[in-house]
């Protein structure tokens, strides 16, 4: 029974990581747009734009930061994903970001395209890790904390995290602009849309490969007989 779920540890973490690699170009492709960028992005561009390193780098502090606070208040230590998705996310944010080909439109309606299309991607990538079911990242992981603690509800939580991290990441002249406007309002939606859809496919997946691990458990229980 134990090697079964260790195989089926492997198709969960293949997941996972597909993901956050789909998840962070969507991030990418939404920051070259230049319409504006997720909260998040707005800080570790400024942390960029003040105090030199990457973006990804910054994503990374910001991250481990975040876990320490998130401990202290739960008295836990986070899950392994978290540090995977802390680490993953930044390694894979400045590797798209130095690709060559991946480069801000000159038109209007580029943009547009560029970042509704990284935005796409980005719900996309956040439904493929979270339906691998191997732990919150940071900042949901911070969230699921602070709702915890005070009992407030979570929407309430993610909005004023949000909020206080735009204002601190436009006063260290983080992008913002329209588009990070646009930004929450869709985001919210086309998650929804898109898990759905992430989840049927990782259970079929994951359906299809625990099928396959229990027909051969039988046909070695066959053979052994």
């Amino acid at each position: 029974m134990q090697s079964i779920r260790q195989r089926q540890l492997i198709p969960r973490f293949l997941i996972y990581f597909f993901g956050l690699l789909i998840m962070t170009l969507g991030f990418v492709l939404v920051l070259k747009a230049n319409l504006g960028a997720t909260p998040w992005d707005v800080l570790h561009v400024g942390l960029y734009y003040q105090f030199g390193l990457t973006i990804g780098s910054w994503s990374i502090i910001v991250g481990l930061l975040i876990l320490g606070v998130s401990a202290l208040l739960t008295k836990k230590i986070p899950q392994i994903g978290a540090f995977l998705n802390m680490l993953s996310v930044g390694i894979f944010m400045d590797m798209y970001l130095f690709l060559p080909f991946i480069q801000s439109p000159s038109s209007l309606i580029g943009k547009i395209i560029m970042f509704l299309i990284g935005l796409v991607i980005t719900c996309y990538g956040m439904g493929f890790y979270i339906s691998a079911k191997l732990g919150a990242g940071p900042r949901d992981s911070l969230m699921l904390a602070l709702t915890s603690r005070t009992g407030w509800k979570v929407g309430y939580i993610r909005g004023t995290m949000e909020i206080i991290v735009l204002l601190i990441g436009w006063l260290l002249g983080g992008p913002v602009s329209f588009g990070t406007f646009l930004l929450s309002l869709l985001i919210g939606p086309l998650f929804g849309f898109a898990m759905p859809q992430c989840n049927f496919v990782t259970n079929f997946l994951l359906g299809k490969r625990k099928a396959q691990d229990t027909l051969n458990k039988n046909i070695n229980r066959g053979v052994s007989s």
